[in-house]
């Protein structure tokens, strides 16, 4: 696997796949920062935006498992082109939200309501994007490769979050084309970039046993090192089966926790830099995107460590949880920021926050392919992400209770601050030894 043509192939899929991942989080990085814009058209309170950041993560984390089974179904090059179509007029459909005259439902106005179905539909395209890259890390890379796979894919959120600020603000601020409201463009163009990438994607990707790059040789070779697929496909293994072992619910529990963290950073930052410094749209703009930028480094590090580890001969458990250790270390420092009256040191600690989650969010979507074979490798990451997406919509939802009551950021500061913490700690105690699961034999949730 060490051939340059064999090289060159791979890494440039794990670019193209990072891409796909960047446009998903440019397009839900759009409503956080045109809300103030949006606000102007169609109320939102701080419940009503927790009540669409909930609309997105529900199905998104439902179809993270069920992308998961579709993307373990389909193959990974059909799977993807299905999802990405689907996520990116999901996008796009967003510009179409208003009241048209029509009455409240439920206490929302309709269009709150076009916004939710809007979110509703892109949550439930995106969900399928790990998945999907998680497969093809699996059909491409062999084992000590996959972690600095998965965190050069996993740098594309640092990318599109870090293009959202300032892009999104630019249109804001400058496109008024065939008089439609500057935050309409905003979703129409991100979804024509998702779908100007899926001609990408099925031009140029194919699994190695049908790569025109690869000969027969290197076919063969792949096939000793990565696991590839046999004559006769072997049968799904049933969701039971997964979840009869007590080391997917540690990383499911782990994800919940920490991404509980993560998505309160990615919707919420906007509206706290917004408000707690009184700052206007460009300004934030301005700086927004920096934490970002340290989240794609952290993305590029915490695998870069992992696999480092792994070339000096450290076994994949010590190496996956010292550098999954090193990450939750980073991650208390937030509770310092409501001590601070600095915009520039609120963005470092934050920067240190981001950067830290994305080295930690690279080791834990790498685990699925240390314990389960190619086959299942989809489901798990699936519901390890539906357990993630739940953690956000929990802490969503006290974030906008607490805002709509008159508190202040400082408590959910503080429980964000220790819930990667806790994952850490639930990881070790779930998972004393990280090793492929054996599906043949009975397993058990609990120690004996």
């Amino acid at each position: 696997m060490n051939g340059p043509a064999k090289a060159e192939i791979r890494w440039r899929i794990a670019l193209l796949v990072s891409v796909a991942i960047a446009i998903s989080y440019l397009d839900r990085q759009t409503l956080p920062w045109a809300l103030s814009a949006i606000s102007q058209d169609i109320p939102v309170s701080n419940q009503v935006k927790a009540f669409l950041d909930s609309a997105f993560l529900v199905t998104y984390g439902l179809m993270y498992l069920g992308g998961g089974r579709l993307l373990d179904a389909l193959g990974t090059r059909r799977g993807f082109t299905v999802i990405m179509v689907f996520w990116s007029l999901a996008c796009a459909s967003h510009a179409f939200a208003g009241d048209y005259g029509l009455a409240s439902v439920f206490g929302l106005g309709f269009g709150v309501l076009m916004l939710a179905a809007s979110r509703l539909l892109l949550g439930l395209g995106e969900g399928g994007g790990f998945p999907a890259a998680t497969r093809a890390v699996t059909e491409w890379f062999p084992v000590h490769e996959r972690s600095v796979a998965m965190g050069l894919i996993n740098a594309g959120t640092a990318v599109g979050a870090v293009v959202a600020p300032p892009l999104i603000v630019f249109v804001l601020t400058n496109v008024t084309w065939l008089g439609l409201a500057p935050w309409r463009w905003v979703f129409l163009l991100t979804g024509l970039f998702g779908l100007l990438w899926t001609f990408w994607w099925w031009l140029d990707y194919q699994p190695p046993e049908k790569h025109p790059g690869l000969g027969d040789t290197e076919r063969a070779h792949l096939a000793s090192v990565l696991d590839a697929p046999a004559a006769v496909t072997p049968p799904a293994i049933p969701l039971a089966a997964i979840l009869r072992h007590r080391e997917t619910w540690a990383v499911i529990i782990a994800k919940f926790l920490s991404d509980g963290a993560w998505y309160f950073y990615l919707f919420w930052l906007p509206k706290f830099l917004l408000e707690a410094f009184n700052l206007d749209l460009k300004t934030a703009g301005r700086i927004g995107w920096i934490p970002y930028a340290a989240s794609g480094v952290g993305c590029l590090c915490g695998g870069a460590l992992s696999g480092w580890l792994l070339r000096r001969g450290v076994s994949v458990n010590g190496a996956r949880k010292f550098a999954l250790g090193a990450s939750a270390a980073l991650m208390p420092w937030v509770m310092l920021v409501p001590r601070l009256h600095s915009v520039g040191w609120v963005i470092f600690i934050f920067s240190l926050a981001f950067f830290g989650q994305q080295s930690w969010s690279t080791l834990v979507m790498t685990l699925p392919t240390d314990m389960v074979p190619k086959r299942a490798v989809g489901t798990l990451a699936g519901l390890v992400g539906l357990g993630g997406a739940m953690g956000g919509v929990t802490l969503g939802q006290i974030v906008g209770y607490l805002r709509d009551h008159g508190s202040s950021f400082t408590p959910v500061l503080i429980i964000a601050g220790s819930l990667h913490v806790l994952a850490f700690a639930v990881i070790c105690l779930g998972i004393p030894r990280l090793r492929a699961l054996d599906f043949n034999s009975p397993a058990k949730i609990l120690p004996a």
